[in-house]
């Protein structure tokens, strides 16, 4: 199999964060068609692991699906930033915690077939605690979750976002 060919691509809405785009493609063998590509900002996320064996977890209302669930502190690079310092200044934002040790933990292409979106997800040890998040719209709650019980949460879908299974997922993996 052979790569596609493509011949073109028209923006049809820009904003800082997000892009929708008609890209003229042809796939081998196949005749030419417009194929909409979604195009993101990098995001940068954190699984924020503690002593006591517990990851730090936001609970919040998306209102895209209508549903509550527990996430990881995450959020777009802003220009100019790497992705580790992203994910630390969301931690920060999101939940009043600040981490001083990041190590990559996870980088996923959620949806391949459409968008070039990337999702860089680190673990961050070593949190102080420098008061309530910048960010207050951000979730009802945040908690300390220990990490036993992270794969039932995920089985029942009170973890459900891509950046957070797959950097909690990975978490477990790497404990074997």
């Amino acid at each position: 199999m052979s790569e596609w060919t493509v011949h073109g691509s028209r923006p049809i809405y820009t904003s800082p964060w997000v892009g929708l785009h008609l890209v003229d493609v042809e796939p081998p063998g196949h005749p030419r068609y417009g194929h909409h590509v979604v195009k993101w900002a990098p995001v940068a996320a954190a699984v924020v692991l503690n002593d006591r064996d517990e990851v730090l977890l936001m609970w919040r209302h998306r209102f895209t699906t209508d549903t509550w669930s527990w996430e990881i502190p995450a959020g777009i690079v802003e220009d100019g930033e790497s992705v580790e310092a992203a994910a630390a200044r969301e931690v920060e934002e999101e939940t009043g915690w600040r981490v001083s040790t990041l190590e990559p933990l996870a980088y996923i292409q959620p949806i391949v077939g459409m968008s070039n979106a990337e999702h860089h997800t680190f673990l961050a040890r070593d949190a102080v605690h420098i008061g309530p998040p910048v960010d207050t719209h951000e979730a009802d709650r945040i908690e300390w979750i220990p990490v036993a019980r992270l794969q039932g949460m995920i089985d029942r879908r009170e973890i459900v976002t891509g950046v957070a299974v797959s950097g909690l997922l990975q978490l477990l993996a790497r404990r074997g």
